[in-house]
């Protein structure tokens, strides 16, 4: 496959294909930026994966008290699925487990759109019938008792279709420390993206993932083209000099918040990456078979 260059880092001509998704989002306040940040993490834990979490999710942005509904520090987090049913369902779950028992926290809307999701609507009843709703600005609040006080919910949240899951960027090393420190870059860069999450372990997967398996039901396996071990094999893509590979996987609410995520990232890991053995970059895809979005990587050496 023809090979870009940037920065000294070899670039693969080819593309990242991703998926058509739905999308949703909150803002998460409480009395300190600390506990909207608890809260926050709680809420996105397990959600790397629609195959075996039902959703992805994480942080997209801290958002300054000046600019939450009720004037404390917050943080938006945005929650990605298959379809609006089960997105729905993981919303519920998530808020109900996750910022309701957070102390001090409230939930508001962190996404527009003219199709709904219900956040208070439908923890309200943990009230138990002392939960009360109040409108202000055309806008809808539930007001539930908790010990510490009560938990103010906002009735729904937007729904955003034809959100995009799957951009992506694999980094190929010369050892895993080396790799570790330019997918770190790429991490930074690509969460100062708005409307884009990372959902992966410090935004980062070792375990990158083929279509398909030698095992019957098994609708995802490992990488064998990209695992080092396996070097030398049929099938293998790695040069001989490689032995650590890192893969990055970008959400976003628009294709180009995908895009503008990872072109950040790719400059960031290419500026750093001769000092720290990066000997390549490249992106996974199925031929342009699966996804309908393809993010080129020549576009964005550009």
């Amino acid at each position: 496959m023809p090979e870009l260059s940037l920065n000294g880092v070899r670039i693969a001509d080819t593309f990242a294909e991703a998926f058509d998704m739905a999308a949703t989002g909150i803002v998460i306040t409480a009395e300190t930026a600390r506990w909207a940040e608890i809260a926050a993490i709680t809420v996105t834990g397990f959600a790397t994966s629609v195959i075996g979490c039902g959703v992805e999710a994480g942080i997209d942005a801290v958002v300054p008290p000046e600019a939450t509904p009720d004037g404390r520090p917050g943080i938006r987090v945005l929650l990605f699925g298959f379809d609006r049913k089960g997105l729905q369902s993981a919303l519920l779950k998530r808020v109900g487990q996750c910022v309701l028992t957070s102390p001090g926290s409230a939930c508001y809307a962190g996404t527009e759109g003219a199709a709904r999701l219900k956040i208070g609507a439908g923890i309200r009843i943990f009230g138990d019938g002392f939960q009360t709703a109040k409108r202000l600005g055309g806008r809808r609040y539930w007001r539930i008792p908790v010990m510490d006080g009560e938990f103010v919910c906002e009735h729904d949240t937007g729904a955003v279709d034809g959100a995009v899951g799957g951009g992506n960027l694999i980094f190929l090393g010369r050892d895993f420390a080396g790799t570790l420190a330019a997918a770190e870059a790429a991490v930074s860069a690509a969460r100062a993206v708005p409307d884009a999450i990372l959902p992966f372990p410090g935004g980062i997967a070792r375990s990158g993932s083929k279509v398909g398996s030698r095992y019957k039901g098994v609708i995802a396996s490992t990488n064998d083209a990209y695992c080092p071990t396996l070097k030398g094999r049929p099938g293998s893509a790695l040069p001989a000099e490689v032995d650590a590979v890192l893969e990055i996987v970008i959400d976003g609410l628009f294709p180009d918040a995908v895009a503008a995520a990872m072109k950040a990232g790719l400059h960031a890991a290419a500026s750093v990456g001769a000092a720290h053995g990066l000997v390549g970059v490249t992106a996974g895809n199925y031929g342009g078979k699966l996804g309908r979005h393809h993010f080129h990587l020549a576009e964005m050496v550009a």
